[in-house]
């Protein structure tokens, strides 16, 4: 939240997002600001810091899917990357 001046630290990120960082705990408990700055720790249980049942969930989709057999080959694609068949791109003649 740099618009706010403030730094977060907390449980490692489950997404991608800009402005964000996974540290290690070392650095993490270590972790200064520039004058005028705030820091907000969010502490874990730990506890509490296992997966959770819709973590499980998340990642056996995602190894289901990743098991999934690739779908037949289309018959209009050559492997070339470009696909040949019924649409076509027209220039513009306006």
């Amino acid at each position: 939240m740099y618009a706010e001046s403030t730094a977060v630290v907390g449980p490692l990120a489950t997404f991608s997002e800009p402005h964000s960082y996974d540290l290690c705990e070392f650095h993490a408990e270590r972790l200064t600001v520039p004058r005028g700055w705030e820091v907000v720790r969010h502490e874990i249980d730990i506890e509490d810091a296992g997966p959770t049942g819709d973590d499980l969930l998340a990642l056996a989709d995602a190894v289901r899917e990743a098991a999934r057999p690739e779908p037949p080959r289309n018959p209009a694609d050559d492997g070339s990357g470009t696909r040949r068949g019924h649409l076509r791109v027209l220039p513009d003649l306006s």
